[in-house]
């Protein structure tokens, strides 16, 4: 499985994106796709995650309410809608991909840049 990340940019705090994770390669509907976020001199942070098979979503409590996973089966495609967006989310964000809620996350994407201003 390969996972190509796209849809970052520059936006004003306040204002929303739509990121995409493209998987090549067969998904299987017991995969676990995630997003995930890299700051510099920051941890790496859990976004959110979504099962692929029943499209249930699940978030991190940080990012409940102003984020939202979903997938589109006929695309291979996982979104991130982010909306109201802060400066502190301005990072390097990565979808990734693990064959079971209790695996570990196997298959990364490139991430794709998202920088906030104020």
């Amino acid at each position: 499985v390969q996972l190509q990340a796209s849809g970052g940019g520059l936006v004003q705090a306040g204002g929303s994106l739509r990121l995409s994770c493209a998987a090549s390669g067969r998904i299987f509907s017991h995969y676990v796709m995630g997003w995930f976020r890299l700051a510099p001199g920051k941890e790496r942070d859990f976004v959110g995650r979504i099962n692929w098979g029943s499209g249930d979503p699940y978030y991190s409590d940080s990012m409940k309410g102003r984020f939202t996973i979903s997938r589109d089966n006929t695309k291979n495609t996982v979104y991130l809608q982010m909306n109201s967006l802060k400066p502190d989310d301005a990072a390097v964000y990565y979808c990734a991909a693990k064959t079971g809620t209790y695996s570990r996350y196997r298959y990364w994407g490139q991430g794709t840049q998202v920088t906030v201003s104020s």
